[in-house]
């Protein structure tokens, strides 16, 4: 066997490998570095058999999950053939070359007749196939979900060409190896994976290249283009074309430039998702997809994008997949075989496979064989295997007798409400679901959320963005951006947006914000991508100041918010009605919404803002520029929010009311004392007293702490 080792270069980069299959550098030409760890010897491939299949391998090692290592490889023109340790066949891996990156393709594998003889099979028994694997050295970051080691002089990416190549790392003591599989149940032979090495600033260059190269979706565009893809969005579940010029009004008062509607907005909808996936206009929408293109139309012509969230991996209990007759291609958890017949009046199921470990929570312990579904209570484990206390016809389907040998199993209802099920990405029901999408996207719709993404079959990795890509194919116009609840490694080219944080109460806001949202937009800065830091809810006691804490730390990072607007709570709710700080809110977003678009902040205040001990307030002075300072939360009477900050030579104390209206009664007199409600526009105020209740400014230029401390032990005359 030859010795010599194997060199592929590009452009950018050489791989060497050994003729034993082990890698021997990865260089970066334009700094002459090495980008491998050599603490460990690493073959370029390897291949996974479920147990040994060839008959004396299988007699001289334990029968378990098997990796072979490659062991020798020779070149064939644009091939690799690659033999493995123990095994007696070898894999057939042609390699394609460009400026950009290399890709691996697993093309066949050469069997021969004594690596399985006389066993009646279609060899080789393969699970698994790695197509490349690279011990590389850790550096500055590393992006999980592009899969990408980067610090600012060189990156290298291992990327799979199509949702069906599984992309992953393993973490070593200072290294990583970056690995791509080719699995059996979605495609061996023909399955590819990339690899990138290129100094940092063209990095997003060559992914570019690639994802036009094998017509992905175009996640590096959509990146680039931070007009559209940074600002924030109104989110709204009550759009009709009755109220959307109110819609359009509220969003326009709040400076949004994007609107993000949820389909129960237009669609049935009586519980949770209860009728996601039958798409049926409700009572809003009379003439159906004519009235959603009118507000469609309207929120665009008044200069609003509009976005359609959906749920596009949920069925609805009450739809017509699932009532009167289930449909066979709704997902089941686990599979059972009844061994005795089961009548129409049965309540105890009798099944081949032990039930021990299934799904016991009440609202969804629920079985289906054929188009019945089937409440159980309790389970046996020891045989006969039986489900017991069942409730026939559950969810309205239909009772029928079912045969001994018949196949079911469990329903796979969703985790979030037990509204809805899961589809079975294994069938054509994805691409049906998404037909219906489609057709409602293609009305105008500019964005797209994919809610509920996490709601596939396992291997999650795959079915996650393949789900998302079955969708968007289906698509006419390419969106601008796709955000989504859940993410996997080909996901990274069709949610440009990334993922967007859900509600949580008014009390939980900053918390959240310092827990999750901070550290992931961190994280998600090393895959080149922006977060949601909303979604944020509109409660009865919203107040700005924790708006402003939250948008001055998505602004920080680049990323853009979500205010859930429901119009009926101020029509319907009296105490939110009355809740008289809206203005102050809507005023926050307008303005950093505005600063947005400006690109008003420099670098430094950026890293500034990000501290999350920090909070910041942005002013409009008195020539109407904006203003970026720290500010200080101090002590008020009850009731009352204040902060401190110095600018122009004086103090100012920033506050308002949570609720009411009325007279602040300051404990002294501060002779250069100035009242303004905005800067640059003093009152006129006697007595001592000032006005609360929206925000307004008081200030002093040599009085500071007898500000403060006047402030502090001031009372609230309503």
């Amino acid at each position: 066997m030859s010795t010599q080792n194997l060199v592929f270069e590009n452009a950018r980069f050489s791989l060497v490998v050994g003729a034993d299959a082990i890698v021997k550098e990865l260089r970066l030409k334009s700094t002459g570095e090495d980008c491998l760890d050599h603490t460990e010897e690493t073959a370029l491939f390897s291949l996974t058999e479920d147990r040994p299949y060839n008959n004396e391998i299988k007699l001289a090692h334990p029968n378990k999950r098997t990796t072979f290592e490659a062991n020798r490889l020779r070149r064939e023109g644009d091939q690799l053939i690659v033999g493995f340790e123990q095994i007696l066949f070898e894999a057939i891996v042609e390699v394609a070359v460009t400026d950009e990156y290399l890709t691996f393709t697993l093309v066949d594998f050469l069997v021969p007749h004594e690596a399985f003889d006389g066993l009646a099979m279609s060899p080789p028994p393969v699970a698994k196939f790695r197509l490349l694997q690279l011990p590389i050295r850790n550096r500055t970051h590393f992006g999980e979900w592009l899969n990408v080691m980067w610090d600012d002089e060189a990156a290298v990416n291992v990327l799979g060409t199509d949702p069906f190549t599984n992309i992953d790392s393993e973490k070593r003591k200072g290294f990583r190896i970056l690995t791509a599989d080719a699995l059996r149940e979605f495609r061996l032979k023909g399955c590819s994976a990339s690899l990138i090495v290129a100094p940092t600033n063209e990095l997003l260059d060559c992914i570019d290249t690639f994802e036009k190269d094998y017509d992905l979706p175009r996640g590096v565009e959509s990146r680039r283009n931070t007009k559209d893809i940074n600002s924030s969005i109104c989110w709204t579940d009550e759009i009709s074309p009755k109220n959307v010029d109110d819609h359009i009004r509220f969003a326009k008062r709040a400076g949004f430039k994007k609107m993000l509607i949820f389909y129960a907005a237009f669609c049935k909808s009586i519980e949770g998702y209860d009728y996601c996936g039958d798409y049926e206009f409700n009572e809003s929408y009379p003439n159906g997809m004519q009235d959603l293109k009118a507000v469609v139309d309207a929120l665009r012509a008044a200069g609003i994008t509009p976005g359609l969230h959906v749920l596009h991996t949920h069925i609805g209990k009450r739809t017509s997949y699932v009532t009167p007759v289930a449909d066979h291609r709704l997902h089941l958890t686990r599979h059972f075989t009844l061994t005795k017949p089961l009548a129409e009046t049965n309540t105890e199921i009798y099944v081949a496979q032990n039930p021990q470990g299934v799904v016991m929570h009440p609202q969804c312990r629920v079985l289906k064989f054929g188009g019945e579904l089937i409440e159980y209570t309790a389970y046996t484990t020891t045989p006969p295997y039986r489900f017991t206390g069942c409730r026939r016809g559950h969810w309205n389907t239909l009772v029928t007798p079912h045969d001994a040998g018949t196949i079911g199993g469990i329903l796979d209802i969703s985790e979030f409400s037990a509204t809805s099920v899961y589809l079975d990405q294994d069938t054509d029901l994805q691409d049906e679901i998404a037909e219906k999408i489609a057709a409602i996207y293609d009305l105008g719709f500019e964005f797209m959320y994919y809610d509920g993404s996490e709601g596939t079959n396992a291997p999650f990795e795959i079915y996650i963005p393949y789900a998302q890509y079955r969708v968007y194919q289906k698509l006419k116009h390419t969106p601008l951006f796709c955000e989504g609840a859940a993410k996997a490694h080909f996901s990274w080219h069709m949610l440009s947006g990334g993922n967007a944080f859900d509600i949580c109460l008014t009390r939980y806001l900053k918390e959240n914000l310092i827990r999750h949202q901070q550290p992931e937009a961190a994280r998600m800065a090393n895959d080149f991508t922006r977060i949601n830091f909303g979604w944020w809810g509109l409660f009865e006691d919203s107040q700005s100041h924790l708006f402003e804490y939250g948008t001055s730390k998505a602004a920080a990072w680049g990323a853009p918010t979500t205010l859930r607007l429901q119009l009926s709570q101020f029509y319907e709710k009296p105490q939110f009605r009355l809740n008289p700080r809206i203005a102050d809110i809507l005023e926050v977003f307008r303005r950093w919404e505005a600063v947005r678009e400006q690109q008003f902040l420099t670098e430094e205040q950026k890293i500034a803002l990000r501290d999350p001990e920090l909070e910041y307030t942005l002013l409009i002075d008195e020539n109407g520029q904006y203003e970026l300072v720290r500010y200080y939360p101090i002590s008020a009477p009850e009731n009352v929010i204040a902060y401190t900050f110095d600018r122009s030579e004086r103090t100012y104390v920033v506050y308002w009311h949570l609720h009411g209206e009325g007279q602040l009664e300051l404990s002294s007199a501060i002779d250069d004392l100035r009242c303004e409600k905005s800067l640059g526009s003093p009152l006129t105020v006697t007595n001592l007293r000032i006005p609360v209740g929206d925000k307004h400014y008081v200030s002093t230029q040599h009085h500071k702490d007898e500000l403060i401390a006047a402030f502090q032990s001031a009372k609230v005359i309503v």
